[in-house]
């Protein structure tokens, strides 16, 4: 009987605190925060990885800061992991206030291929990302707040260039204009928008420099794209090679920089690299030559 009078007493108390606190709740505002995946973005993204920016947005109803006690996040492919980690002591989170909190992660690209196989360069991956935000809240106590955000991401695979032909537009031994006329071909599942390249061409081992794109182009995704580059260089510097190059018999040429471009996930550089391959010089018609699309 004496065991059943202090159960009941117990119960009491418990209930007598419950009450208290609601009271007190009540009486002093106090209440649960509110979370929430304000946005993801990719500041930064090439051949190599991604980076990442997860924006928090955190509501304290509180006439009391919050101190953030840590931030659990995991970004994951068709339930496979991608990535995970944890930010302890994250700030804190002011009175009757709101603030962004962000996470910064990278994602390696050669880390995920590695890990699995089956995903492959150029392709458009499906990405969740799960966070968990703990807080410590007066009355309230440690809470745990699941947050929860789905996207894509590509897995960028760098485009092919060739040097179709060397087109004449005027020719002279101290200073020639040509145009390149370029072939891109680009293997990613996604477009891509060339806005400017930076790069330099060698022909026959001797550089030519550089040249700047006339005007942007787009490049389908899994598509193949023409466009057409003025060069000025000086003929003499190519001794024998010259003389090749004049009677139709091809010269070795080689490119080596960068395009860049801009995506659906944002902008990227790519790097272009061709070594060893074989174009001909060719004449405008009006100067005599022909206009065939000859290639080595």
């Amino acid at each position: 009987k004496e065991e059943e009078e202090k159960g009941g007493f117990i119960e009491k108390v418990k209930d007598f605190i419950h009450d208290i606190g609601e009271k007190i709740e009540g009486a002093i505002g106090f209440g649960k925060p509110t979370a929430d995946v304000a946005a993801i973005h990719i500041p930064s993204i090439n051949l190599h990885k991604a980076d990442i920016v997860v924006d928090l947005l955190i509501k304290n109803p509180n006439p009391v800061p919050i101190p953030l006690i840590d931030i659990n996040y995991l970004i994951e492919s068709d339930g496979r992991k991608l990535i995970s980690g944890m930010i302890p002591d994250s700030g804190t989170i002011h009175a009757h206030g709101e603030e962004i909190v962000k996470i910064p992660v990278s994602l390696i690209y050669d880390d995920i291929k590695d890990t699995y196989a089956d995903i492959k360069p150029g392709s458009i991956i499906p990405y969740k990302v799960k966070v968990d935000l703990i807080v410590d809240v007066p009355v309230f106590g440690r809470l745990t707040l699941p947050l929860e955000k789905t996207g894509e991401i590509p897995i960028p695979y760098k485009p092919d260039v060739d040097i179709e032909k060397i087109q004449f537009e005027k020719f002279s031994f101290e200073e020639t204009i040509a145009t390149l006329h370029l072939k891109l071909e680009n293997k990613n599942d996604f477009d891509l928008g060339l806005n400017d390249l930076d790069y330099e061409v060698w022909l026959s081992d001797v550089s030519i420099g550089a040249a700047e794109l006339a005007k942007t182009a787009k490049i389908e995704k899994n598509g193949i794209t023409y466009i057409d580059i003025p060069v000025t260089f000086r003929p003499k510097d190519f001794g024998s090679a010259l003389w090749d190059m004049i009677r139709g018999r091809g010269t070795g040429y080689s490119m080596k920089g960068n395009i860049n471009v801009d995506t659906p996930f944002g902008a990227m550089k790519l790097p272009i690299n061709k070594e060893g391959g074989t174009t001909r010089l060719k004449k405008n018609k009006e100067d005599g030559g022909d206009d065939d699309d000859d290639e080595d």
